[in-house]
């Protein structure tokens, strides 16, 4: 006769393979209903944006039809992201889950445009997103979001983050004139990424992606020593001394007792609008894959470069939802996925 019991014993072999637990020890499975031969039951996955999401469901269902008794398997996949642990001497923001850090050792490699790029295919996949932009010099995610000629409310102390393509934005952008240098010391920098983190009205988001600076300043200490980080991510190009200023950047991180999520290699080639079936390496071959073998660090994706992926920064149309079949989009959606599965994996270890 079947029952919850069984159906639960069916799907015990079954592991989530980011994991390497069964699902029914992960609670996982939930809600089972049984009723003339048609099991249905909740799968709540630790992400929306799962990148194994159609395979794991498969194996559920493979494994209950052992039983010919079961004729119809109806699954209902969910999410249910874990929030980072807690550290005695850091504080979230309140609602904010996980805190991931976009970082790179050098200007230029196009870190902003991953950042937003990731942040919006999360949002686009059922998250609920913010992007805090650190890079206090030079902000400009607010025009890859189509924001640049908004302005930022307040409510007495508290920043209302703006909004566009389902990403909550909070940017130095918005608090200057368009040809205004901020030119400030430590302190102030110290004080304004608190302000972007504590002071803003963030409401519940799973995930809340910070924008870094170039380097291993002032920013990046104030926001590893204020936040318990899900972890870092690298950004490089495959050029020799983006690679070499990467490898700075990563050691900085593991210093401070962030972990390390993973390094993505952007512009790794070029690919022409009028032979897209030709690549050219620009930039040079290999160097994230080589830096990730000789680190120990996992590779989370590679991006072409394509002109697509830049009009749609300038225009504030990010190539995930301007071109989202083009290569580069394709790669960011894969690369979201795989940071989301990294995140998940570090809040559950």
């Amino acid at each position: 006769m079947l029952d919850k019991q069984k159906i639960l014993e069916l799907l015990r072999p079954v592991k989530d393979p980011e994991l390497q637990k069964s699902l029914v020890e992960l609670n996982m499975i939930r809600q089972i209903e049984i009723k003339d031969g048609k099991v249905s039951f909740d799968l709540i996955l630790t992400t929306p944006a799962c990148p194994l999401k159609e395979m794991i469901v498969a194996e559920c269902e493979s494994a209950l039809k052992q039983l010919p008794e079961i004729q119809e398997v109806s699954i209902r996949v969910g999410a249910d992201i874990p929030q980072q642990k807690g550290l005695p001497d850091r504080v979230a923001p309140q609602g904010v889950k996980n805190i991931i850090a976009i970082s790179s050792g050098k200007g230029g490699v196009g870190k902003s445009t991953i950042a937003v790029n990731v942040a919006v295919a999360l949002a686009q996949s059922g998250a609920k997103v913010g992007l805090l932009d650190a890079d206090i010099y030079g902000p400009n995610t607010p025009t890859m979001l189509g924001l640049s000629d908004a302005a930022i409310k307040a409510k007495g102390d508290i920043l209302e983050p703006l909004f566009n393509h389902g990403v909550k934005l909070v940017s130095m952008g918005f608090l200057l004139n368009p040809d205004q240098p901020v030119v400030w010391r430590g302190p102030m920098l110290n004080g304004i990424v608190r302000q972007f983190l504590y002071q803003v009205e963030w409401g519940q988001l799973d995930y809340l992606f910070v924008d870094m600076p170039p380097g291993t300043g002032d920013v990046q200490l104030t926001l590893t020593q204020s936040v318990p980080l899900s972890g870092a991510i690298i950004v490089t190009t495959p050029q020799t001394v983006s690679l070499l200023d990467a490898r700075r950047g990563l050691k900085m991180f593991e210093q401070m007792g962030v972990k390390v999520l993973g390094i993505v290699e952007n512009m790794s080639y070029f690919v022409p609008p009028d032979q897209p079936d030709k690549r050219y390496d620009i930039f040079g071959s290999g160097g994230g894959a080589k830096t990730s073998k000789e680190l120990g660090i996992e590779l989370l994706g590679t991006v072409p470069l394509e002109i697509d992926l830049r009009e749609g920064g300038d225009k504030g149309i990010p190539i995930v939802i301007g071109q989202p079949e083009s290569l580069s989009a394709q790669s960011l959606i894969f690369l979201s996925k795989k940071i989301a599965a990294a995140v998940s994996l570090a809040a559950l270890a």
